[in-house]
């Protein structure tokens, strides 16, 4: 719930969502520190302003990576940028430009949150850009989606710039290799985030699957056509952020129902959560190198 009218203040809980820094931590530096000033409800709530999200977001990664705290409070804004642009580690590097993205997307900067992506793209490719800088900002601000701590409008910006880049690279794989494995992507009625199905798409087009790419809110009924037409080795959802109404365990039934005779692929946050036993040809993907692992062995 939001503490306050304005969309783009935010809790501790946030702070430590998108800093990596607890909440603990975060209260001590507040008392021995100047860097940060929250304000508080009238129910003495701490919550922070989007400078302040931006201060944290460096100050934590200067720390991480090796200044104290005591130093960084002496610096200024522009001798912090200084250091920041000057740690030379590659996961350093990958960290600042996540946390350069969501101060954009703070900012509402879209011209400079894709000038930062396509950089990115031009430098190391789709692949690597999705996975090093893409994806860990989408699980940063995730809970900030998810809590209504930002306005929907700046998802929907930041999400649409992701979708574009990912269509590109899909539309642009050029591979000699050919699996002999076909693949129909979905998701199911109310749920939207497809950028995690897209990724998938690329990564299966680029190593020579076929794919039957149906997109986001497609009905059972809509699915069933398709799957008896086509006859997909495999039915692929990726689940992150559902809706309150989604009911993970009436889905699986559901096409356990219809699809006996198809093998089931789910990935996403969801898996981590289902403690049910899954139907023998249903297969639970919960993490990057298990989905690299069911596309290599396709």
């Amino acid at each position: 719930m939001l503490v306050t009218e304005n969309m783009n203040s935010f809790t501790i809980k946030d702070i430590e969502n998108l800093s990596g820094i607890k909440a603990h931590t975060i209260r001590i530096w507040e008392q021995r520190y100047s860097f940060l000033k929250p304000q508080r409800t009238e129910t003495n709530i701490r919550y922070y302003s989007c400078d302040e999200v931006k201060t944290i977001l460096n100050i934590a990664l200067l720390n991480k990576y090796g200044f104290k705290i005591s130093h960084i409070d002496k610096m200024n804004e522009v001798e912090m940028k200084e250091k920041i642009l000057s740690l030379s580690g590659t996961l350093a590097q990958q960290e600042r430009i996540v946390n350069d993205l969501i101060q954009q997307m703070i900012d509402l900067d879209m011209e400079e949150f894709e000038r930062i992506a396509d950089n990115y793209i031009l430098a190391r490719g789709i692949e690597k850009t999705i996975i090093q800088i893409i994806f860990p900002f989408l699980e940063k601000t995730g809970i900030l989606w998810l809590t209504n701590h930002i306005n929907p409008a700046q998802e929907h910006l930041v999400t649409n710039i992701i979708r574009q880049k990912l269509i590109v690279g899909i539309e642009g794989v050029s591979t000699p290799l050919k699996i002999n494995k076909s693949v129909l992507l979905f998701l199911p009625e109310g749920e939207y985030h497809e950028l995690g199905l897209l990724f998938l798409y690329y990564l299966l087009k680029s190593r020579g699957a076929t794919v039957i790419y149906l997109g986001a809110n497609i009905p059972m009924v809509d699915m069933e056509f398709v799957a008896k037409l086509k006859k997909p080795d495999y039915l692929y959802t990726h689940l992150s952020t559902v809706g309150n109404s989604f009911n993970f365990e009436k889905f699986i039934s559901l096409l356990d129902k219809r699809f006996k005779g198809s093998k089931v692929v789910i990935s996403g946050q969801l898996t981590h959560v289902y403690e049910k036993k899954i139907p023998a040809h249903f297969k639970f993907i919960k993490s990057f190198s298990e989905v690299f692992d069911f596309i290599h062995n396709l």
